[in-house]
């Protein structure tokens, strides 16, 4: 078998064009079931524009994607990648358990992935309460359980610790963890440098560049940095 079946991700020499404007510059990386990497860097780095491209939403200028041995935005897909937007996107007028149940009719999902995504998400217990009622992270744990319906096999999930106390965010980050365990490969954006060292792997990118692809112990060791924010820094000082 080829080694790109084994293969999650499979990036090359990705490159965006948005009025006018070079967005991802020549970004190429692959990715194997069950890594759990963090996609970091500023506001404008080209964070968004990579999911939407990996997501099949985004016109793609030149270079390929491919997850799970199909091209992005493949009808083979379907099913396959769950995404989870930044903010909220559930019915605040609802339970938690109703929200699942409207999503898993929506996505054709069995009535049974309700209850096992609550278990996942360490939400069962909240089932019958509305989510105007729920704490920001809990309801972060909704918009969560809804992108896994259908137990999908690649995560992207757009800054989903942000704005969340350091608990919560830990509780979150050993989820994801969790996830990765069994298997799904879970990329996980942010701007916040200090969530680099809960990943198993970083891509860090700064003007639609892609500066750094490695571990976050190999990016500490090689800018000889104390802390990850002075270690971007440096990254930055030394590009090109």
């Amino acid at each position: 078998m080829e080694e790109s079946n084994h293969l999650t991700f499979d990036v090359a020499q990705l490159r965006v064009v948005r009025g006018g404007n070079e967005t991802l510059k020549s970004i190429s990386f692959r990715a194997v079931p069950g890594e759990l990497i963090g996609l970091l860097g500023p506001s404008g780095s080209g964070k968004s524009t990579l999911m939407r491209s990996l997501l099949g939403v985004q016109a793609i200028t030149s270079g390929s994607a491919r997850i799970l041995n199909s091209e992005v935005g493949s009808p083979a897909l379907r099913g396959r990648i769950g995404y989870m937007a930044q903010g909220s996107a559930v019915y605040l007028d609802l339970t938690v358990e109703e929200n699942l149940r409207y999503f898993a009719g929506v996505l054709h999902q069995d009535p049974i992935e309700v209850a096992r995504v609550m278990d996942v998400v360490a939400l069962t217990s909240f089932a019958g309460r509305l989510v105007s009622s729920l704490s920001g992270g809990e309801q972060t744990r909704v918009s969560l359980g809804i992108a896994l319906l259908g137990s999908p096999r690649v995560l992207i999930l757009d800054e989903p610790t942000v704005g969340l106390d350091p608990i919560l965010r830990r509780d979150l980050w050993r989820t994801f963890g969790d996830l990765a365990r069994t298997g799904v490969t879970v990329v996980v954006s942010s701007h916040v440098m200090d969530e680099a060292a809960r990943c198993a792997r970083l891509l860090l990118l700064r003007d639609g560049m892609l500066l750094f692809d490695d571990t976050p112990a190999s990016l500490l060791a090689i800018s000889g940095a104390s802390s990850y924010d002075e270690a971007f820094e440096r990254l930055i000082e030394g590009a090109p």
